[in-house]
């Protein structure tokens, strides 16, 4: 069920333009725009009777881009806020002086049923 939910995130991010690349994790010598999200580890999860009854894992969706004011700024946020069983958090925005890219970071949290 874990692998099916992290799935729609990222059909999600891929269905914003064919113009951004979409990789899970990090990919070597990506052209801008481009969007790396990632699971980071469990959130807070909740247990019945000796087991896991609720996971909660959380991770990152990264946008790095060279255009200031990009639109798919608000596209990112679009799909992060109407993902069933997600929420998330805008984390930063930072300049990179050695790449000359802007990078947005959003942390998203996933709660689910029986792991």
């Amino acid at each position: 069920m874990l692998q099916t939910k992290l799935k729609i995130l990222r059909d999600a991010l891929v269905g914003i333009s064919n113009k951004i690349t979409v990789c899970h994790y990090w990919r070597a010598n990506l052209k801008a725009p481009f969007i790396l999200w990632q699971e980071d580890g469990e959130a807070e999860s909740l247990g019945a009777d000796g087991h896991k009854a609720e996971q909660g894992i959380y991770g990152t969706v990264d946008y790095y881009t060279k255009t200031e004011y990009d639109p798919a700024f608000d596209s990112i946020q679009n799909v992060l806020n109407n993902l069933e069983d997600f929420s998330f958090r805008y984390e930063s925005t930072e300049y990179e002086d050695d790449t000359g890219l802007i990078h947005h970071t959003w942390e998203w949290r996933l709660r689910y049923g029986t792991p």
